[in-house]
């Protein structure tokens, strides 16, 4: 028996910003820590599969499901504390208001995450980025938790940061908060920073369509978004998933599109952009779940 309510047989496709998904056999959202340790305890050993998530911004699920037990963190893990230059934030705090409140502190470094949706658990397992910061540039330690409920304090040499990559990802660790270094700087200059970020945001994507963010990595000397317009696929579809007709890096929802959709488009945009350029493009978002 599991000591937290679970949503059982629960349509993934609640719980990501591309709105698809097929259902995941229990879904849990731990309460504190305290529920979360309790909760891979009754999961028992790897006895029952455990997929980890966190908003969901970055994540097609397939439409088969997943099997087992996701684990949600968002809205919650959220504490944030600031001292000094410093601030230590849980992961489920959404990065976006996580900026925010650093600007309130009157701390510079982190502009470049108020507008990328999702927790900083999430950030910190791709470690993501945009406009020429990533949150390997501010991280200075992260607190993980194990499967078998040990926490351990990983450094910065610990964290094998890369191009959208973390130690987070091929280990059984969950992220439970992070350490930020940032620098003082003047309020004003701090959210007119993030404000003019934001307004390049909406100008160039489709932010009021579901999606899952930039689909494809940056291949080296060039963008993703920039190949695939050259290939001339801006509008392509397959179902309900389109190449945004506002900026080719993204794949939207344009309407009950389902994960077959997406991969279906995401092969066919590999395909002509290789074709055309010579760069296979290699998918950023985490696709996850069983046909």
């Amino acid at each position: 028996m599991f000591p937290h309510a679970m949503l059982r047989q629960e349509p993934m496709s609640r719980h990501t910003s591309f709105g698809i998904g097929g259902p995941a056999d229990a879904l849990c959202v731990p309460r504190d820590l305290a529920e979360l340790k309790a909760v891979l305890r009754a999961a028992g050993d790897g006895r029952v599969p455990i997929t980890i998530m966190g908003h969901g911004s970055n994540l097609l699920v397939r439409d088969g499901g997943i099997r087992g037990l996701v684990i949600k963190i968002s809205g919650t893990l959220d504490q944030v504390a600031v001292r000094g230059d410093s601030i230590t934030a849980g992961a489920g705090v959404l990065l976006s208001a996580l900026a925010r409140q650093a600007a309130e502190a009157g701390l510079t470094g982190l502009e470049f995450a108020a507008g990328i949706p999702g927790t900083l658990g999430g950030a910190l397992y791709m470690n993501a980025g945009a406009y020429d910061g990533e949150m390997k540039d501010v991280v200075t330690a992260m607190r993980v938790l194990a499967e078998d409920g040990a926490e351990r304090m990983l450094t910065i040499d610990e964290l094998a940061f890369g191009y959208r990559q973390s130690v987070l990802q091929g280990h059984r660790l969950i992220a439970l908060e992070a350490t930020l270094q940032l620098r003082p700087g003047p309020r004003e200059a701090i959210f007119a920073k993030i404000e003019e970020l934001n307004r390049r945001r909406r100008e160039k994507q489709p932010l009021a369509i579901p999606s899952a963010g930039s689909v494809f990595k940056r291949p080296p000397g060039n963008f993703a978004g920039t190949l695939i317009e050259q290939a001339k696929l801006k509008g392509c579809r397959i179902g309900g998933a389109e190449v945004s007709t506002l900026h080719a890096g993204f794949i939207v929802n344009v309407g009950a599109a389902t994960a077959r959709d997406v991969v279906a488009l995401i092969n066919h945009v590999q395909g002509v952009v290789q074709a055309n350029s010579g760069v296979l493009l290699e998918p950023e978002i985490r696709i996850i779940g069983e046909e």
